[in-house]
This record gives C-alpha cells, sequence and structure tokens, in this order.
C-alpha cells in the first residue's frame, strides 16, 4: 500500500484522486454539509470538551458557566474576526460590497482576524465576569490547535490555498486544478495542519498535563502564540500567496502572511518569557467562584 501511494505521489496526480474536494463536502440531499464547517464543528466541541475537563482541576481559573459563555463569544469572534480579518488584510474590495461580506459560504476567512475575534471575546468574559484574562487564555489556548488542525484538512479537502510550486524531488507534490495550470505543488495546507495543528497539540497538552505551566500566568498563551506564528511563517515559504498579494510579495520579499506573524511571534515571546520569570502561583491558588 505504502509503496503505491509513493508511486502516486510521484507521478504528481491532481488532487481529485481523493475525489473529495469536488463537492466541498457530504451531500445529504436537502442540505450540503461543508467540510469548512465540519472543521470547525469538530474544533469547537473538542476544545469545549478540553476545557470542561481541565475546569475540574483545583486552581482552575474560572466556572463551567463561564466556560459556556466563553466558547459561545469566542464562536461569534471565529467567524466574524474571521472575516472581517480577511477582508481587512487579503481583500479591501470586500468592504466596498458589505453584502459579499455576508457570504461566509463562499469562503475567505483570515486566521489573523479571527485570533483578534477570539481574543476581544475572552477579554469581554474575563472583564464581565472579573476573571484573571491571562489564565483564562491559558486554558484556552491549550484546545485551540484542534481547530487549527480540522480548518487545514478541510483546506486541502477543498484542494484550495495550495502551496508553491515544488521541483521533482519533491515526490508528495500535488497538481490542485483549481490552480488552473499543470505545476505540481507543495501541500502547504497539510504543512500547517502538521505544524499548527498536531505539533502545537502534543506541545500543549504535554505542557498543561506533564508540567506546572498552568500555574505560570502567561506561559502557555506565550507558547501558543509564538507558537503557531513560527509555524505559519516557515510554511508560508512554500505556500502560494493570495494571487490579488502576489505583488506585493514580490515587492515586500515576505507574504502578507508572514508580515502579520511577525509581532505575534514577539508578542508570544514576550508574554512566555515574562511568565518564566516571574514566581508561579501556588497550586492552592483560588478558583473561580463555585457554581450557584
Amino acid at each position: 500500500m505504502l509503496s503505491l501511494l509513493l508511486a502516486a505521489a510521484a507521478a504528481h496526480p491532481p488532487i481529485n484522486w481523493l475525489d473529495l474536494h469536488l463537492t466541498r463536502g457530504i451531500d445529504l440531499g436537502f442540505f450540503m454539509l461543508r467540510w469548512y464547517s465540519l472543521a470547525y464543528l469538530a474544533g469547537i466541541l473538542l476544545a469545549y470538551w478540553h476545557v470542561s475537563k481541565t475546569l475540574k482541576l483545583p486552581g482552575a481559573p474560572m466556572a463551567q458557566r463561564h466556560a459556556d459563555d466563553l466558547f459561545f463569544y469566542c464562536t461569534l469572534g471565529v467567524i466574524f474576526g474571521g472575516r472581517l480579518g480577511y477582508a481587512t488584510f487579503y481583500a479591501p474590495q470586500l468592504w466596498l460590497h458589505p453584502l459579499e461580506l455576508l457570504k461566509l459560504w463562499e469562503g475567505g476567512m483570515s486566521f489573523h482576524g479571527g485570533l483578534i475575534g477570539v481574543t476581544m471575546a475572552m477579554m469581554w468574559v474575563s472583564w464581565r465576569a472579573k476573571l484573571n484574562f491571562l489564565r483564562v487564555t491559558d486554558y484556552v489556548s491549550v484546545a485551540v490547535p484542534f481547530g487549527m488542525f480540522f480548518g487545514r484538512l478541510a483546506n486541502f479537502v477543498n484542494g484550495e490555498l495550495w502551496g508553491r510550486p515544488a521541483g521533482p524531488d519533491v515526490p508528495w507534490a500535488m497538481v490542485f486544478p483549481d490552480a488552473h495550470d499543470a505545476l505540481a505543488r507543495h501541500p502547504s495546507q497539510l504543512y500547517e495542519a502538521g505544524l499548527e495543528g498536531l505539533l502545537m497539540i502534543v506541545v500543549m497538552l504535554l505542557l498543561f498535563w506533564k508540567t506546572r505551566a498552568r500555574y505560570r500566568p502567561g506561559l502557555l498563551t506565550g507558547t501558543f502564540v509564538a507558537g503557531i506564528a513560527a509555524g505559519r511563517f516557515v510554511v508560508e515559504f512554500y505556500r502560494e500567496p493570495d494571487e490579488q498579494l502576489l505583488e506585493f510579495a514580490m515587492r515586500s520579499g515576505l507574504s502578507m502572511g508572514q508580515w502579520l506573524t511577525l509581532p505575534l511571534i514577539a508578542l508570544g515571546l514576550f508574554v512566555l518569557i515574562r511568565a518564566v520569570i516571574r514566581p508561579p502561583l501556588g497550586q492552592g491558588v483560588p478558583a473561580a467562584a463555585p457554581e450557584s
């Protein structure tokens, strides 16, 4: 089986050999369940399950009722922040056609915009419930890579956000039909799923469950922000820039995604280093107010 897969990859088959991206989802007859929708749903449910599990540990920064509010507002933050971020950073022409902004089913979401939206949601919930914002983000950040992983797999199945042309020494390169050429390209969506998803899942889960990182406010948050930003920066070398931003990437030497990740890397490292040099909280740190 492995030899057959390697032989197929070496021949640079189009990505429709998966026969998945053509439908963009699962046809239920009366409704098309989009891969994007499934990815968002899987990421949100896994994140909610994991955060709820961590709140049962001593010293949790919030109660379950706070988590319920948090995930409601964070879901809105991902959707609206991601869409508005895409319009701002990648497709400013959408602002001239406000109705086009509402067509979420046509794609076009920004990771950086979604991150801003989620951060604002966590700030709102933390302020309203008088919670420690940094400790809240620590607990939530552990679960976010689940969504990153599923989201990039959805990009791959959809045959979108493909990579740059690859040389003959890359046997797993693929021809993406929607790229409108016959060039074998890097499956950069899988690179991102590996770095921003799987790798960060392992790192964050180990830090939370196998160390005392959660007693150092900001350590988990800083690791997450710096980690996903660094992963995105690396993958952008293999990812084809958005068509409308090709000239910008050639002129500046870096893609828009890379420029946007640089301040995130700096911010993540600052928060991480600050958490390391400050004294940790005691294991008996008071938890959030109990359920009423």
